[in-house]
């Protein structure tokens, strides 16, 4: 079993939609996300809610900060950009090994896409999340079918 952390700049949006995304999907996987600068107990951004309830995917979410303890919980932490990894490396060096970007962690050899970053879509249309969570709905498919 992998214990997966996801974590974003607030936990609102992107983390959240990892987190259901893989808690829908990962059969026996524990997941759970958090933000480098969130706060605790604020609901998922409702565009977040509403791309994935069209996809049939629950998320009841509060928003919780990064801790050291959700980092020793962690088999692996993967961050939604390369901001998010290096934060994380400088702030929490000695989980370094275990900090990826999820594009980063789930890579293959004919992926054409280099960027590591998946964009935040906060403040942007419901369009703009639906593409996000397709996204990060394909790096997640991709981390399943290492199982």
């Amino acid at each position: 079993m992998k214990r997966v952390l996801f974590v974003c700049t607030g936990n609102t949006c992107r983390s959240p939609m990892a987190e259901a995304v893989l808690r829908h999907k990962g059969q026996g996987w524990e997941v759970q996300s958090a933000g480098i600068f969130a706060g605790f107990g604020q609901e998922a951004n409702p565009k977040a809610v509403e791309a994935l309830k069209d996809k049939g995917i629950e998320c009841e979410h509060q928003s919780q900060p990064l801790t050291d303890d959700l980092l020793d919980w962690a088999d692996v932490v993967l961050t939604m950009t390369s901001h998010h990894k290096l934060n994380l490396e400088m702030d929490y060096p000695k989980y370094r090994k275990k900090v990826f970007t999820l594009k980063e962690y789930t890579r293959n050899e004919q992926d054409e896409d280099l960027n590591p970053d998946i964009a935040d879509p906060i403040g942007l249309s419901n369009d703009t999340y639906k593409q996000t969570l397709e996204e990060i709905e394909t790096y997640i498919d991709r981390l399943l079918s290492r199982r």
